[in-house]
C-alpha cells in the first residue's frame, strides 16, 4: 500500500479557500464563523488521509456545513488510479442507498397531496401485491444469499428449504418506507427473488419487473421486525409514485426535488457526455489492493429506476438535499416539504428494541434516526437522522447542532462512518445558538 501514501497530496483542495464555483451553491464561511473549531477540523482531513494511505480507497470529498453555510469543502487522492486522476470537488459518485431518502420524500410529497397516504396497502397501487405469501425455514442446510442485489443479480448457489403461510396482513407504503416490510430481505425472498423467471432483465422498467416480486415469499409477517430491504422495497415505491403521479419517477425527481434544489449534477442516466469525466472510479479492495470494478451495476440497465441506489450525485448536490430537511423542507424560497412532514419523516417510527435495530439507532421514514447517542456510542446528537450507501458515501441532519454532514468515497469501508460523524462533531466548540 505505499504506492497509495502520496494520493492525498495529489488533490486537497479546500472551498473555504478558493472558492471554487460549483453548480448548486450554499454560503461559504470560516469554520470559526459557524462555532466550528478549524484546527480540530482538520482531523477530518487526517482520518480521510489515513485511508487513502492505507489504501482503503482512492480518493474522497467531505463537506461539512453549519447553519446553512460550507464550513469545509474537502477533496483528496484520486478519482482514477490508472490515470492518476486527482479527485475533484464536484466529482460524481454512485450513490447507491443514499437514493432511498430521495425516494421517501418523493413519498411525502404525494402524501401531501393526498395521492398516498402512509397506511395505504402496496396493493392499490400494484394489484399483484395482494394475497402475498410468507416464508417460513424448514430445517436443514439452507443457501441462498443476503446479498444487497441477491434479487435482481446472479440466483444463488443453494436454494433454501421454505413452507409458505398467508401474511397475516398486506405490506404498506409505511412498511417499505422503514424497512419493515420482509419484501426481499433475507435468505428465503433473496433466493426466490434471484430465480431466473423473476429476477430483472435487459431493458425492464420498474413497471415490467416490481409486479414479479408480488410472487415472491416475504422474508416475515409485516411489521414483526426490521430487515434491510436492500433494493426491492424502494425499487417498488418508485413504481408506487409512478402510479401515484401519473409520471416517471426520473421526471417527477427532476421536476419536484432536483430543479428546485439547484441539484443539477444528480441523476439516473444522462446522454451528456461532459459528465462521464467526473464519475469516480469505483474499486473493490482485494490482497493485491484496490481493483477496479469494470461494470455498473446490472440494474443501470438505462430503463430502470432504481430506487434502492440509483442516483449519481455530487456532494455539493446532496448537500443541497440535507439543508431542505434541515430547513423543517424548503431552501432558498423553494418549498418541498411541510415543517411538520420533514417532522414525520425524521420522527422514530421503528424503536430501537424492534428485533433487527441496533440499540441507540431506531428508524425514520427511509432515514435511521439516533434515539439515544449514548447507546449507540456517537457523538451525533439524539434526533440526527441520515442514510448511507453500499460503495462507500454517508450524509446526516443533526437538528440540534444545525449540521448536515456529507463523505463521498466508491470502496465500502467498514467502521469509516462513525468515525466521520466523531470528527465532525468534535469540531464543534460553540453552541448553535451563538450564529
Amino acid at each position: 500500500m505505499r504506492s497509495m501514501k502520496k494520493l492525498t497530496t495529489t488533490c486537497m483542495l479546500s472551498l473555504v479557500l478558493i472558492g471554487l464555483p460549483l453548480s448548486a451553491q450554499a454560503p461559504r464561511s470560516n469554520p470559526e464563523g459557524v462555532g466550528i473549531s478549524a484546527e480540530r477540523l482538520k482531523r477530518v482531513s487526517e482520518l480521510l488521509k489515513r485511508h487513502i494511505d492505507a489504501g482503503s480507497f482512492s480518493g474522497s470529498v467531505t463537506l461539512v456545513s453549519r447553519n446553512g453555510r460550507v464550513a469545509h469543502l474537502e477533496a483528496q487522492g484520486l478519482m482514477d488510479i490508472d490515470t492518476r486522476k486527482p479527485m475533484a470537488p464536484n466529482a460524481l459518485f454512485r450513490i447507491m442507498s443514499m437514493t432511498k431518502p430521495v425516494v421517501g420524500v418523493a413519498i411525502l410529497m404525494l402524501i401531501e397531496e393526498g395521492k398516498v397516504r402512509l397506511n395505504d396497502p402496496v396493493s392499490r397501487f400494484i394489484p399483484q401485491f395482494k394475497d402475498l405469501k410468507v416464508g417460513v425455514a424448514q430445517s436443514g442446510p439452507a443457501g441462498g444469499g443476503g446479498g444487497a442485489a441477491a434479487g435482481r443479480g446472479a440466483a444463488p448457489a443453494a436454494a433454501p428449504r421454505f413452507y409458505t403461510v398467508p401474511a397475516e396482513r398486506e405490506i404498506t407504503i409505511r412498511d417499505l418506507l422503514t424497512h419493515t416490510s420482509g419484501l426481499v430481505s433475507g435468505t428465503i425472498s433473496n433466493s426466490e427473488a434471484g430465480k431466473p423467471d423473476v429476477r430483472l432483465k435487459a431493458k425492464e422498467s420498474n413497471a415490467d419487473y416490481i409486479p414479479r416480486l408480488g410472487g415472491v415469499p416475504l422474508e416475515f409477517q409485516p411489521g414483526s421486525r426490521w430487515a434491510y430491504s436492500a433494493q426491492a422495497g424502494f425499487d417498488t415505491l418508485v413504481l408506487v409514485v409512478e402510479v401515484a403521479s401519473g409520471q416517471k419517477f426520473d421526471q417527477f425527481a427532476r421536476q419536484r426535488i432536483f430543479e428546485p434544489l439547484g441539484m443539477k449534477d444528480t441523476y439516473f442516466y444522462t446522454s451528456d457526455e461532459s459528465f462521464k469525466p467526473r464519475i469516480a472510479t469505483r474499486y473493490n479492495r482485494s490482497e493485491k489492493g484496490l481493483v477496479k470494478v469494470m461494470n455498473e451495476a446490472n440494474f443501470m440497465n438505462g430503463v430502470f429506476l432504481s430506487g434502492g441506489g440509483g442516483l449519481f450525485t455530487t456532494a455539493e448536490d446532496y448537500l443541497q438535499f440535507g439543508l431542505m430537511l434541515l430547513n423543517g423542507g424548503q431552501l432558498n424560497g423553494k418549498r418541498l416539504l411541510a415543517p411538520r412532514t420533514v417532522e414525520l419523516m425524521r420522527s422514530m417510527h421503528i424503536p430501537d428494541t424492534l428485533p433487527g435495530r441496533p440499540r441507540g439507532e431506531g428508524y425514520g421514514l427511509s432515514v435511521r434516526v439516533v434515539n439515544d447517542a449514548v447507546q449507540r456510542g456517537t457523538l451525533l446528537s439524539s434526533g440526527t437522522f441520515g442514510w448511507s450507501g453500499a460503495y462507500g458515501t454517508h450524509f446526516f441532519v443533526d437538528p440540534k447542532e444545525n449540521v448536515v454532514a456529507v463523505l463521498m468515497t466508491q470502496t465500502s469501508t467498514p467502521g469509516l462512518n462513525a468515525d466521520f460523524e466523531n470528527a465532525v462533531m468534535q469540531s464543534i466548540v460553540e453552541p448553535v445558538e451563538l450564529h
